[in-house]
């Protein structure tokens, strides 16, 4: 009789070992990249990096709690200003301006979560898209803060000091090393985020919410606690990026950085840290590898979007899952749970 489970794998000793390898050379090329890249292609991976974190905010909501906001924006475009006026009007550091535009984010996001938290599906949606609009609304009338479209110039680039020792990430190549750590530690406490006992509550409030409540669990509390988080990671972001760019302006609110940031998660695969990160990469480049026809630009990416929806409706997280499995020696057979 044969007793051979219906559910399989193998490992192959000779892959056994890949994943530290790969890791390594990921690691190399992450450290090495502007060394060998020109300053166009550096500058595309420093806003790879910075939207990455808000990405992972609305990597929180539409992956972990099962919530689609399209409010990131506006947290985005808000830590921006945040940092900005302190920059220039206080003549605060970079890393003060970032804690401020965190802090200002995550207070601001109360009381929008609580009545928006209220609503279900499509209203939810519709009412964080006009967060966004609100956002730019203000930034454009309310001139003698922001100057309205002439924006705010002449930001410091980002500066960090430890023991009395200061840099300056003055150019893409520092700014790229700054982006990178910061989106590092980033990555790190949205995985303690969600590997934590309040990330699996959230995880169950995805699944069925309904019987997440059964269970004890304050759903709406952490839905609210989720939509907080997740605008600190965006005024975070936009923190980052207007000191990097030394401007802000109402463009920051546009629709455009919030489909960016739908595109990066939905992309690179809802849930999924690592699909994130990659896609993060990804689009970025894509979009601004297209810049080369500019008359086509739009028409090329959203050509090549439907090819990538097509092709990976879950996004390229199962992929990069899959490569991981075979870099660990372990083939799924066909059955396998």
């Amino acid at each position: 009789m044969n007793n051979t489970p219906l559910s399989t794998t193998a490992s192959d000793p000779k892959r056994r070992n890949l994943r530290a390898p790969i890791v390594i050379a990921l690691a190399v090329v992450a450290l090495g990249a502007p060394m060998v890249l020109g300053t166009y292609a550096v500058h595309a991976m420093v806003i790879a990096l910075i939207f990455l974190l808000p990405a992972h905010g609305l990597n929180l909501l539409v992956g972990y709690t099962g919530m689609l906001s399209l409010a990131q924006a506006a947290f985005f475009g808000l830590g921006a200003y945040a940092s900005a006026l302190m920059s220039i009007h206080l003549g605060t550091s970079f890393p003060v301006n970032m804690l401020a535009a965190i802090a200002l984010a995550c207070v601001i996001a109360v009381p929008l979560g609580i009545p928006a938290l209220r609503l279900r599906d499509t209203s939810f949606v519709m009412c964080t898209l006009g967060f966004v609009i609100i956002g730019q609304a203000i930034s454009k009338n309310w001139i003698s803060v922001t100057r309205g479209d002439m924006g705010l110039n002449n930001i410091d680039k980002p500066t960090v000091g430890l023991a009395g020792y200061s840099w300056t990430a003055s150019n893409p190549v520092e700014a790229y090393y700054l982006a990178l750590v910061l989106a590092a530690f980033a990555t790190w406490v949205f995985w303690l985020v969600v590997r934590s006992p309040a990330g699996r509550n959230l995880v169950a409030i995805r699944e069925n919410e309904t019987l997440a409540e059964s269970l004890g669990i304050p759903t709406w509390n952490y839905r609210l606690a989720a939509f907080v988080i997740a605008a600190g990671f965006g005024g975070a972001g936009g923190s980052l990026y207007v000191h990097y760019i030394s401007v802000a302006s109402p463009l920051m609110f546009q629709t455009l950085y919030t489909t960016t940031m739908l595109i990066i998660v939905l992309g690179g695969g809802a849930g999924s840290i690592t699909g994130v990160i990659f896609g993060s990469f990804l689009f970025v480049a894509l979009s601004e590898g297209l810049r080369i026809a500019p008359e086509l630009r739009m028409i090329a990416y959203g050509l090549s979007l439907l090819i990538l929806v097509f092709r990976f409706p879950q996004g390229f997280a199962p992929f990069l899952m899959r490569i991981w499995d075979w870099a660990g020696g372990v083939d799924k057979k066909e059955g396998s749970a």
